[in-house]
């Protein structure tokens, strides 16, 4: 995702600087242009904005606040935008170290997967100040459509928590409805025409359910990253006080569908499990 959202900025003709742990990945972005250095921190000294996007929380950790790493190596008044699915008191703790060296920070995770990625077409979910916000706005909407500042540092990644929680549940729906629907004898593919359209359609039914019905499991999503989200949204939702089971179902399934050796499929690999029980 990070390639198609950096070479949107080429195109727009930004000067962009790069760096990603496999060299060989960014050769695309170096081609078109893109300037090449040897750390998130060297980046982080060489441009104005500066936007990650990783993997793991502890990817993000030790990206910003390690030793030389964003924080610390950042120009004075750098505005850092982290688009990674991360932990919301992360995005507060990156926030204040951010403040503390004069930089200001923003949390905008994003949804639509790699598809929204190159498409141009993501939702960005963003935290911070107002100010922040706007100065980031031209950069945002050279990568997505739907931008929406839900509050202060933390709040985007609180909303795409709550984006997870749906995604999560919404993918056991569809999968026990055509899993049900094979048990009784009927084609799922021609349950998924009948009731895609209707009360239970979803962008997961109508996109991810044709994929597992022919067999495809390559991911748009991985396997391994929907448990990464599900994990931080448990961890949040529990820090709130706040009972999910629907997610905690939903949690382990995934880890069932992980233990059969699928976490580096796309998320529709969940129908599988059911295919075997």
């Amino acid at each position: 995702m990070g390639r198609s959202m950096a070479s949107h900025l080429i195109a727009a003709g930004h000067t962009v600087h790069v760096f990603n742990r496999t060299k060989e990945k960014a050769q695309a972005l170096l081609d078109a242009g893109a300037h090449w250095h040897e750390s998130a921190g060297d980046v982080a000294a060489a441009a104005d904005v500066v936007i990650t996007m990783l993997g793991f929380p502890q990817d993000v950790e030790e990206t910003y606040l390690g030793a030389g790493g964003i924080v610390e190596k950042a120009r004075p008044g750098a505005l850092l935008i982290d688009m990674t699915t991360s932990s919301p008191l992360l995005a507060e703790r990156i926030a204040q170290a951010a403040q503390a060296r004069g930089l200001e920070a923003l949390d905008a995770p994003v949804s639509g997967g790699d598809i929204g990625a190159r498409e141009a077409r993501l939702v960005i979910m963003v935290g911070g100040a107002q100010a922040a916000f706007d100065r980031a706005r031209p950069f945002l909407e050279k990568l997505g459509k739907n931008i929406a500042l839900l509050g202060a540092a933390g709040a985007g990644q609180h909303c795409k928590m709550a984006n997870q929680i749906s995604v999560a549940v919404g993918m056991v729906a569809w999968c026990e409805a055509l899993a049900y629907a094979k048990k009784a004898g009927l084609d799922p593919a021609s349950v998924h025409q009948s009731i895609s359209g209707g009360a239970a359609g979803s962008w997961a039914l109508t996109t991810l359910a044709p994929r597992a019905l022919n067999g495809d499991f390559a991911p748009g999503f991985y396997v391994k990253h929907i448990l990464k989200d599900m994990r931080i949204a448990l961890e949040s939702a529990a820090a709130l006080n706040l009972d999910v089971p629907g997610l905690a179902v939903a949690k382990g399934l995934y880890d069932r569908v992980a233990a059969n050796g699928w976490e580096d499929n796309g998320t529709q690999a969940l129908y599988r499990l059911y295919t075997t029980l």
